[in-house]
């Protein structure tokens, strides 16, 4: 930990402890790193007595719901008087929808992620590439502030961890993401009901998008590619929704050619959500930076906007160039 992280993380704390309101939000389309993480600032802001709300940007998946306090994650009515609003894990402020209607309003903006491609958009900002998850640089926060962890901030935070490391086999994983992972282990928690919740609850309607999804699969430079694609249609006849895809193209990512996985999500006719995974020479964050998108060497994302088709040709023009 550099002398500079841990210096921006007491000038966090200094500004934390003057606030008295709090507004906490995070990305649209909510992944585990995202909602833990919130869900355990919230918590742990809370036992030191501070008037905090964590905003409800976009709907909450299913596999998420177990996770204690929940409920924290609401809609709230935007206010004039905002002491400091913290973003998590979002590398702009656009990804945080409604969230950044709450932001600018703010007298402090706290921006913390581990993005590679975070635009550094906060008067404080703790902008950790290194780190596995966002939920890693949470916990330093919450220890170095001098809150208890207990079993329920340990298990929002080892949520957060586990999901944005592939369950700690990603190549985000460090020496340091295991001590942390230990240490939340210490308190007590349910790792099976954990695992259970997040790897091993998928619904019908998720599987059979999963079979429909590898059905369109298309490879390209001998196997080194794969795309596949998932439409609107595809989700109505399986009674499936967007969340459904999650998990789709690491599937990809590990069939044994494979050095870059593309799953292509249709959000409307001309709006087409791109996701990218990658196993060893690809940086796809690169490869997403052409179309203002961005995240890690190993796992990106960006929106392209036309058909699907039109999307596919577009991204795949970047991925065969990113091979040369």
């Amino acid at each position: 930990m550099t002398n500079s992280f841990k210096s921006s993380i007491n000038e966090v704390i200094d500004v934390i402890r003057k606030s008295k309101n709090i507004y906490i939000a995070s990305h649209v389309q909510p992944d585990g790193d995202n909602i833990g993480s919130t869900l355990a600032l919230g918590m742990a802001l809370r036992k030191i007595d501070k008037d905090v709300k964590v905003i409800k940007v976009d709907d909450i998946p299913k596999n998420y719901w177990f996770l204690p306090n929940i409920e924290m994650i609401r809609e709230y009515d935007i206010e004039e008087n905002i002491d400091t609003f913290i973003a998590l894990d979002s590398s702009d402020l656009e990804r945080l929808g409604i969230g950044k209607q709450f932001a600018l309003q703010a007298k402090n903006i706290i921006n913390i992620d581990h993005h590679i491609s975070n635009n550094n958009y906060g008067h404080i900002n703790i902008v950790s590439p290194s780190a596995g998850a966002t939920g890693e640089i949470i916990y330093e926060l919450i220890k170095d502030a001098g809150i208890p962890i207990d079993k329920d901030i340990a298990t929002c935070l080892y949520t957060a961890i586990s999901t944005d490391t592939g369950s700690f086999m990603y190549s985000n994983t460090t020496y340091s993401t295991h001590l942390i992972a230990a240490d939340l282990i210490k308190t007590g928690i349910d790792i099976n009901h954990i695992n259970i919740n997040l790897y091993q609850s998928r619904s019908l309607e998720r599987t059979n998008l999963f079979i429909d999804s590898l059905n369109s699969l298309e490879l390209f430079l001998d196997g080194k590619v794969g795309i596949v694609s998932v439409t609107q249609q595809m989700l109505k006849s399986n009674n499936a929704s967007l969340e459904d895809t999650e998990g789709i193209v690491s599937f990809i990512r590990d069939i044994d050619s494979i050095e870059i996985a593309c799953l292509l999500k249709e959000m409307k006719n001309d709006e087409i959500k791109v996701s990218l995974r990658s196993k060893k020479m690809i940086d796809v964050s690169e490869v997403c930076v052409k179309f203002d998108g961005g995240g890690h060497k190993r796992a990106a994302g960006c929106t392209i906007y036309g058909t699907i088709n039109e999307a596919k040709d577009s991204i795949l023009d970047e991925i065969i160039n990113s091979f040369r």
